[in-house]
């Protein structure tokens, strides 16, 4: 029996003015998967992830997670499902004026019951799973921009979402620090997490994601595993695949 998708995105559609964005965006995510988003700049790669968590509202289509429509749903009926589903900023978007620490813990504080204690316990745990032990008390601005985008990491898994959304993680980063931040992800994903992985950087995307799509004059042009893609003649596919140093 096939498998249902843990989120299924179906016939979105999204204009600015005259400009048509999206005109049929269609895919679906499986559970456990980690699934790549390609696009040239402007076609919507963003503007998917943030539709998906409702900060967007698409003109039209659908959007299902868990079987639960989300286009129709009012800004507090969107609180649980952004519980679930998780987002990683390119910057982090950590708050300025909070420790680290005090970062990680604000969703646990806020959405469940655990001591004192236990907050501390798992907000630990969860540095050291990002190479950030002993940052507990930093402010954001005395980390690296490195080390904000795995405290960003870490708060956006902190509360086991089903879902991450990572809308182009390893921007900005050096050859050194984005080969951390992406064995931070995989040892995520080998813990089970599923997530939806837009980017440029078509390396970390090959060595992270099951399954690539390529968003294309509106729509999914291309969906295929990543090793099919690796080795594919397809013109589209060699836009973003031609002269990247695919780890």
């Amino acid at each position: 029996m096939k498998q249902q998708p843990i989120l299924k995105v179906e016939g979105l559609t999204k204009s600015y003015g005259e400009k048509i964005v999206h005109n049929g965006v269609s895919f679906e995510l499986h559970e456990n998967e980690m699934l790549g988003l390609f696009g040239g700049s402007g076609t919507g790669k963003s503007v998917v992830l943030r539709s998906i968590i409702g900060l967007e509202q698409p003109d039209s289509g659908s959007i299902r997670f868990l079987g639960q429509e989300l286009t129709s749903l009012s800004e507090r009926e969107l609180f649980p499902v952004r519980q679930k589903i998780s987002y990683v900023f390119q910057n982090g978007a950590l708050f300025d004026s909070l420790s680290v620490e005090e970062n990680l813990a604000y969703p646990l504080r806020a959405h469940t019951r655990l001591s004192t204690q236990e907050i501390k316990a798992k907000v630990d745990a969860m540095l050291t799973l990002v190479d950030l032990p002993d940052s507990n008390e930093l402010l954001p601005s005395e980390l690296s921009g490195g080390m904000q985008k795995r405290a960003g990491l870490a708060r956006a898994i902190i509360m086991n979402p089903k879902v991450v959304l990572f809308d182009e993680p390893t921007a900005g980063l050096d050859p050194v620090n984005t080969r951390r931040l992406c064995q931070n992800i995989l040892n995520f994903k080998s813990r089970g997490l599923t997530g939806i992985f837009v980017t440029h950087d078509i390396a970390s995307a090959f060595e992270i994601c099951d399954r690539i799509i390529i968003l294309a004059d509106g729509k999914i042009a291309i969906s295929m595993a990543t090793e099919e893609m690796r080795s594919s003649n397809d013109p589209l596919v060699q836009t973003f695949t031609s002269g990247a140093h695919i780890r």
